[in-house]
């Protein structure tokens, strides 16, 4: 073990094992100018205060290894990648010698290495089993486990994450606001790569000016008391009930850290922080979260706290379970949890996001006109 090590006693795991099957090619080796993406993202943990990297390799992991400056590095190879993350993560944990680990996605690779360190030097002062990064409210990664975790993660199958055992840690769960949007970048596509990358200049440039970032960004002023749709997420069906919001005369909040109201014309307002007290007073408040298990627990919790005349969670019925559970062990009232649909939207065969938002709108309105009766 190193002094550095013996220093932060966190080591930082790096899962590169993943076949990028919609990439066509391992999005590891995509460029960012001089670098690849894995580059990048070994070079912040390397600025950063951890102890040792452990690099996990699967698909491609010979051409890959290859691309990489070995010193500081230990390699290791996931032969079950094709399985999913839960064996990566058994891998990579089961390679390290240090107290906690970072766990750090290979196509993230926007994050500071000032983030790494406030995430050692939270666990060093508090020693939390986990903590998570927090930006304007929003959860992100890396996610910092504690050793007494690791038999827990390593016992995981299937394509799952470290998410999977955050149910059963509630009190051992830290959430730390970091001022840093890279931890909520990630590279699934080509397109991802060039429109994130232009996000996070974006960001840069506007904390370095003198306004900086409109949290809350309207298109125009609005009269307070209407009744509002609220949004959180930016998939096909928000942009379909963004649509028909506007249709049915709600003033529709679309919540999203990097959207913007150039990129969805039919929207009134942006909330770029996960923070539903720095909306507007509204006489009836409609809530739909659609962040596809990225931020479901504290969109769903914003929702109750703002006294949201409906909530609807877009989610599987156990995933539904799990945030529901998770929110109860926070004393948030059993009654308003039991009020939250999940799965959202009324029964009507619906597959298609345009389909998804018709049943959920048609869901809206039977709840606005029942109130009414």
């Amino acid at each position: 073990m190193s002094d550095h090590e013996k220093q932060s006693g966190v080591a930082a795991v790096v899962l590169a094992a993943g076949m990028s099957r919609r990439m066509g090619t391992p999005k590891q080796l995509l460029r960012m100018g001089d670098e690849t993406i894995l580059q990048r993202t070994l070079r912040n943990v390397r600025d950063s205060n951890v102890g040792e990297i452990i690099l996990v390799l699967g698909h491609a992991a010979d051409d890959v290894r290859k691309t990489i400056a070995k010193e500081g590095v230990v390699v290791v190879v996931n032969s079950d990648y094709q399985q999913g993350m839960g064996t990566s993560l058994r891998t990579g944990l089961a390679a390290v010698d240090a107290e906690a680990a970072l766990i750090v996605l290979a196509d993230q690779p926007w994050i500071s290495p000032d983030t790494f360190n406030r995430l050692i030097e939270c666990h060093q002062e508090r020693k939390p089993q986990i903590i998570v990064p927090i930006f304007r409210g929003f959860r992100g990664n890396p996610v910092l486990l504690d050793r007494s975790v690791f038999a827990e993660v390593k016992a995981l199958r299937g394509d799952v994450g470290c998410r999977a055992i955050f149910g059963d840690h509630t009190e051992g769960i830290v959430k730390l606001p970091v001022d840093d949007p890279g931890i909520l970048l990630d590279i699934d596509s080509r397109d991802d790569l060039e429109s994130m990358s232009g996000a996070a200049e974006r960001d840069a440039s506007e904390k370095s000016s003198e306004s900086g970032i409109a949290v809350l960004e309207c298109r125009e002023a609005i009269i307070p008391g209407l009744r509002e749709l609220v949004l959180v997420g930016r998939d096909g069906v928000v942009q379909a009930m963004t649509k028909l919001g506007r249709l049915l005369n709600f003033t529709v909040t679309v919540v999203d850290p990097f959207l913007r109201l150039t990129e969805l014309p039919e929207a009134d307002r942006i909330l770029h922080a996960l923070d539903f007290s720095l909306l507007p007073p509204a006489s009836e408040r409609y809530c739909v979260v659609a962040s596809r298990g990225q931020f479901d627990e504290e969109a769903v919790q914003q929702a109750v706290l703002a006294d949201s005349s409906y909530i609807a969670l877009l989610a599987n019925k156990k995933r539904a379970q799990e945030v529901i559970r998770s929110l109860g062990a926070q004393s948030i009232p059993a009654a308003k949890l039991a009020a939250v649909r999940a799965p959202a939207g009324l029964s009507i065969g619906a597959e298609s996001p345009e389909e998804i938002a018709l049943s959920i709108m048609v869901e809206i309105v039977a709840t606005r006109r029942s109130r009414e009766r």
